[in-house]
């Protein structure tokens, strides 16, 4: 059994004036998110074999975030093929994982995490994609299990979404603005 866990990093400040988006920081919400994110992962008792992630300035800063809330080092190997990347270049780095692991974080961007689930996860009317068909907002977390053995076994429409947790779902004030 696998299990595949991907988060959006939290929101960003289209504010700053940052030559590239690569640059880009988290603004006071994503902040706050990432934070409230961490509690819930700690509060569930989730733990990883391995993470992934971006090296966007973004990125680092929902880790730096998620770490806090946490309380525990996510130690991430950062592959600057997440950063803006595909389902297909996802589905990629899934696949070249050391099967010594069974439980894989990813942390990077959309649309490429929400098409990813959304290849990943059976197409079955009233159940968690649903969800992540409407909105995959930013600091969301979609964990996925396989029935494999092997990374590279992980198939289109092969896994179960078992969770989808928004910042909105924990903390209403981190649901969308009204501005």
């Amino acid at each position: 059994m696998k299990t595949l866990t991907l988060l959006r990093h939290a929101k960003s400040g289209w504010d700053d004036a940052v030559a590239r988006d690569f640059d880009r920081p988290l603004n006071p919400k994503g902040r706050r998110a990432a934070q409230t994110m961490g509690r819930e992962l700690r509060r569930l008792g989730l733990s990883f074999d391995h993470v992934v992630a971006s090296p966007a300035v973004r990125v680092e800063q929902t880790i730096d975030g998620v770490e806090s809330g946490y309380a525990r080092a996510l130690s991430p190997a950062y592959d600057r093929r997440i950063y803006l990347a595909s389902a297909g270049s996802l589905l990629d780095v899934v696949r070249e994982t050391d099967d010594e692991y069974a439980h894989l974080l990813l942390i990077g961007h959309n649309p490429g995490l929400e098409d990813l689930v959304l290849l990943l996860a059976p197409d079955e009317p009233g159940t968690l994609r649903d969800d992540v068909e409407e909105k995959y907002p930013t600091a969301t977390l979609a964990e996925l299990t396989f029935a494999v053995d092997c990374w590279a076994e992980v198939r289109e429409r092969g896994g179960t979404l078992t969770r989808f947790i928004r910042p909105r779902d924990l903390d209403p004030d981190l649901g969308p603005s009204d501005d």
